[in-house]
């Protein structure tokens, strides 16, 4: 039965968090501000918390730069997934990807449809991994982030939960963390 393990050692993961809007700064940007919380307050390493324009250029730059940084692990992105005329995250970020994790998207559709309903249609949520970093795009609304996190993230991101999760699949972790 998945569980989380209190008797294994917890490792913390890098994480940095992009927010993708035209309208939000560091005061209003009440979902980048929730997953950077949730970071810190699980015990994990906030690495930087940035928000760019809803441009396909800017968001991968913030991203292509952060791969290039060796001390991170995770990228959670908010922001950009619906159907707007501006909503381009899934364009810009999927071409970069080499693996796409398709469960992550069932995953969040499914615990999503339990707060929103059927409207979890209008997201484009999903996730990969751009050379060794895990990188995760979820909606813009401070919902749709304390969904993931709750309920994807606090479990996928802690090394003791079980029967397994994405820490033993972080290279500095391979073989600590089964």
């Amino acid at each position: 039965m998945a569980h989380i393990d209190e008797s294994l050692t917890f490792y913390p993961i890098n994480i940095a968090v992009l927010t993708v809007s035209d309208t939000r700064n560091k005061t209003t940007d009440t979902s980048g501000g929730l997953l950077a919380d949730r970071t810190v307050k699980a015990g994990h390493n906030l690495v930087d918390h940035i928000i760019v324009k809803d441009e396909i250029d800017a968001i991968q730059a913030a991203i292509k730069a952060w791969v290039n940084k060796l001390d991170i692990d995770v990228i959670l992105a908010t922001g950009g997934t619906g159907f707007a005329p501006r909503d381009v995250t899934p364009e810009a970020v999927k071409p970069l990807f080499r693996r796409e994790m398709d469960g992550f998207a069932t995953v969040f559709h499914h615990v999503s449809m339990g707060t929103v309903g059927i409207s979890t249609l209008q997201s484009r949520a999903f996730a990969g991994q751009i050379e060794d970093t895990f990188v995760f795009c979820v909606p813009g609304s401070t919902g749709a982030c304390r969904d993931a996190w709750d309920n994807v993230f606090a479990f996928e991101f802690n090394s003791q939960y079980r029967p397994c999760s994405l820490v033993g699949q972080i290279e500095r972790y391979r073989g600590i963390c089964p």
